[in-house]
């Protein structure tokens, strides 16, 4: 079994990209809904949550844990992968990657939370991959909040996009997994490449999970309104199923 977690219900972009290349394996997804947003949490905090949730994964059987939250993996997946070397640890990194190498204007904007931003990671990504690049960054509370509603509409992202262009931006990162919502409704509205590293993701979980056949059994879990949770992931994933209380 695959487990995978998010602070909300940003992580199900993941989880439908990791479905679509691994059809046949079970998966258990919790939304810790209860505690998010964890953007406007510490560093601290937001590791030490991290732990506990890949820990009751762990307990419930996963073999492979996949942190589909950016800021989740900004503050904990060095430590988690310290903490289970013996279990592939797959996290999120923001793809300024890509975006640096296919710039033309030689700005990229990279929008995600502030945690984000103020993790090791973030840092260590843009001195490999953005040398001689203008990385213009975003912490974007509110698109989360908005997802988090069910709300994925122009006038969410208008001000944002507006600025990354404004500053000369000619590609845009998502570098977190409910923006990955927005995706479509970003691009409309900015006109230039929007980057979204699910499938990247996906791709790397099917290279390190463990290769067995399973019963496609597809488990949702949440801290917080579960019928709620259960109502967003159906309309804005297309994943029915009962939701059953992770216990945070």
């Amino acid at each position: 079994m695959i487990g995978v977690f998010d602070s909300g219900v940003g992580g199900l972009s993941v989880l439908n990209a990791i479905r679509g290349r691994l059809p046949e394996s079970d998966l258990l997804y919790v939304a810790d809904r209860g505690r998010a947003p964890y953007g406007t949490r510490s560093i601290e905090e937001v590791e030490a949550m991290s732990h506990e949730i890949a820990s009751w994964l762990l307990d419930s059987g996963a073999e492979c844990i996949v942190i589909a939250c950016n800021t989740a993996s900004a503050a904990a997946l060095d430590s988690i992968r310290k903490a289970h070397p013996e279990v592939p640890i797959v996290g999120m990194e923001p793809a300024v990657k890509p975006a640096a190498e296919s710039t033309s204007s030689g700005t990229v904007a990279v929008f995600a939370t502030a945690v984000t931003f103020q993790g090791l990671l973030f840092d260590s990504v843009v001195s490999r991959f953005a040398s001689g690049v203008e990385v213009l960054t975003r912490a974007c509370p509110s698109w989360v909040e908005a997802v988090e509603r069910g709300e994925v509409a122009i006038d969410v992202v208008a001000d944002e996009v507006s600025w990354a262009l404004d500053n000369g931006a000619d590609r845009i990162v998502l570098a977190c997994t409910h923006f990955s919502f927005l995706k479509d409704v970003i691009e409309g509205v900015a006109g230039i490449p929007v980057i979204d590293p699910a499938d990247a993701v996906a791709a790397q979980v099917e290279r390190v999970a463990p290769t067995r056949v399973a019963d496609s059994q597809t488990t949702l879990a949440a801290s917080g309104d579960l019928e709620e949770f259960a109502s967003l992931a159906s309309r804005l994933a297309g994943i029915s199923s009962p939701v059953i209380p992770f216990p945070a």
